[in-house]
């Protein structure tokens, strides 16, 4: 808690301290009252003085109104501060986020993630404002009132030091354990944030196949347990508040029977002992509201810790010092993609996901990729724009390893379209222009017809302005990866990447898309991963993947007379008079040996 006040606090130092003195002026005047009163009584109540007792009232609402302005200063500068510093907070969380690489957001999660940019950081809001409003205020005043106290009666006034340290065995008590709770029920607020997301987003799923009951009972079984955590925390603190009242009732019995005994024997007067009461009350109230925040603080505490992972946490995948793109283009560059012996597991896995795989794709030519689920088509993907860091080998774009690459320019020349079609709330036009936010019409234009998807958007009311909801729910799947195709095509890239983004074209659709695609030649090389034959048997060079290995590297005739997965395949797809179609393999395509 105190590294995250320490990172994003410094620029809030002059509204804290208006916040801090305004609360002790305010208290200031709470420890005047007592005295007040007590003055009343032995004055004004004990000679019958109606003026006096009269006179000290219209000083009492005096002090009140006075420390109610000052309460309303110490809140604004409360909010203003709790709430700038949870944007702040908030604002770096998701700029740091931004920059992990796929590995770190498969360690911690994304529903992990959006609670701590969500929840936690509230949960830190609140504590900061608390801080300054109730943090000030009641240390203050329990200090305050028991020098107060101490001055009026010493003997009395030991009473004060016996209550003391009984209340705060009671805080250590329920503090040690309540952090290691609060930390459990983060955690299960993370697994309720998936499965509300996961049910939320697969609800057509869900019906179709009759699986509402069984969703809700996945949820109930979730809810239930972090109700069950909460509970639990929940008794823990609950022994705060009675305990420390009856420390409090216990020593104000104390203070009016020893007091009461002083009174007898003329050694205190009957307002002392009010006012003593008074500070006494003041005391305890005070501890107990700390108790409270206690509570508040050992839960922001626990958030803060997850809030500090994350901004602690160094992206795997990071740009190298100096790093400079080369100078010649993917056209001009012999090769526009190479694999040499690339070897890559995911983290906690001891099995690699692709396992010694080279290859080599000329300039201005196109690959085809094909296998079976779980081969590593969109592993390899990832590692062509650098998503990941390879384990062994190297990865090269227009004959650079990647890792030499900047990485905003090796991402404005590679781009990728992947597997799941992703569009945010905007517009057509604002979801295009992501590679190239300067893009003009009529380049935005020629992307949606090269990826086949003009004509739809030309009858939407709007047209590029046509508004696309979240998720682009408002678009059937074929259009939603003809307008991801469009956005990868904006701004020129010299390799394209299709990750079987085209598994929801019919197949003259996907025809007339790659045709387009081959039509950009040389400028632009592509790579379709597909589990269509159909989709790549026309490519220049074929690379069949089988459980992460390469198992075969050709043209389409000769993977058919030379790879037995790649027949199967074939023929599970096409009709056997269909396999024959001439192919004639490119001068230099083949790419090295597997």
């Amino acid at each position: 808690m105190l590294e995250l006040i320490k990172r994003f606090g410094k620029g809030y130092g002059g509204r804290c301290a208006i916040g801090v003195i305004t609360k002790a002026l305010e208290v200031v005047f709470n420890l005047i009252a007592p005295v007040i009163v007590a003055r009343m009584i032995d004055i004004g109540v004990g000679t019958h003085d109606t003026g006096y007792v009269i006179r000290m009232g219209a000083v009492l609402i005096a002090l009140s109104l006075v420390g109610y302005a000052f309460t309303l200063v110490c809140q604004k500068m409360a909010a203003l501060i709790s709430q700038g510093m949870g944007t702040d907070l908030r604002r770096a969380l998701f700029h740091h986020v931004s920059s992990f690489g796929a590995a770190e957001v498969d360690e911690f999660g994304t529903a992990s993630l959006v609670t701590r940019v969500t929840n936690d950081v509230n949960q830190i809001q609140v504590a900061v404002a608390l801080a300054i409003r109730q943090l000030v205020r009641w240390p203050l005043l329990a200090v305050g009132s028991m020098v107060a106290a101490l001055m009026l009666n010493l003997r009395l006034g030991l009473i004060f030091l016996v209550c003391t340290p009984l209340i705060g065995l009671v805080f250590w008590y329920v503090m040690s354990r309540s952090v290691p709770f609060f930390q459990t029920m983060q955690g299960k607020l993370d697994r309720i944030s998936r499965i509300a997301r996961e049910g939320l987003s697969g609800a057509r799923v869900i019906r179709s196949f009759r699986r509402e009951d069984a969703e809700k009972a996945r949820f109930h079984e979730v809810a239930v347990d972090q109700t069950d955590t909460a509970i639990a925390v929940s008794n823990l603190s609950a022994w705060l508040s009675p305990s420390t009242f009856l420390v409090m009732n216990l020593g104000i019995v104390a203070i009016l029977w020893a007091g009461g005994r002083q009174v007898d024997a003329g050694l205190m007067s009957q307002g002392e002992i009010v006012a003593f009461v008074n500070y006494m009350i003041q005391t305890l109230q005070s501890v107990v509201y700390v108790a409270n925040l206690v509570v508040i603080f050992t839960r922001a505490s626990a958030s803060a810790q997850r809030i500090v992972e994350v901004l602690d946490a160094k992206p795997a995948v990071t740009e190298k010092p100096g790093a400079v793109a080369p100078q010649e283009d993917a056209a001009a560059s012999s090769q526009a993609l190479v694999f040499d012996h690339v070897c890559f597991a995911y983290a906690g896995s001891s099995a690699d996901a692709l396992h010694e795989v080279s290859f080599a794709l000329p300039a201005g030519h196109e690959l085809g990729i094909i296998g079976g689920t779980g081969s590593g088509k969109s592993t390899l993907a990832g590692l062509v724009l650098r998503l990941y860091d390879v384990r062994s080998g190297s990865v090269a774009v227009c004959g650079q390893d990647v890792r030499d690459w900047p990485l905003a320019a090796l991402r404005q020349v590679v781009s990728i379209v992947p597997q799941q079609a992703s569009l945010v709330t905007g517009t057509i036009r604002s979801n295009l222009l992501w590679r190239d936010g300067g893009a003009s019409d009529d380049a935005l234009w020629q992307a949606l017809e090269l990826a086949q998807a003009a004509d739809f958007v030309r009858k939407k009311p709007g047209g590029l302005d046509a508004v696309v909801e979240a998720g682009g729910k408002n678009f059937s799947g074929g259009q939603r990866q003809r307008l991801t195709i469009a956005r990868a095509l904006v701004g020129s890239p010299q390799l394209v990447v299709l990750d079987d983004a085209a598994s929801a074209l019919d197949f003259a659709t996907d025809a007339a898309l790659r045709h387009a695609l081959r039509s950009l030649r040389p400028a632009v090389s592509s790579v379709v991963i597909s589990q269509r034959v159909s989709a790549v048997m026309d490519a220049d060079l074929v690379l069949v993947l089988d459980h992460g290995a390469a198992i075969g590297l050709g043209t389409h005739r000769e993977l058919l007379d030379g790879c037995p997965l790649y027949r199967e395949i074939c023929l599970t797809q096409l009709r056997p008079e269909e396999l024959g179609r001439d192919e004639v393999p490119l001068a230099g395509a083949r790419g090295g040996d597997i």
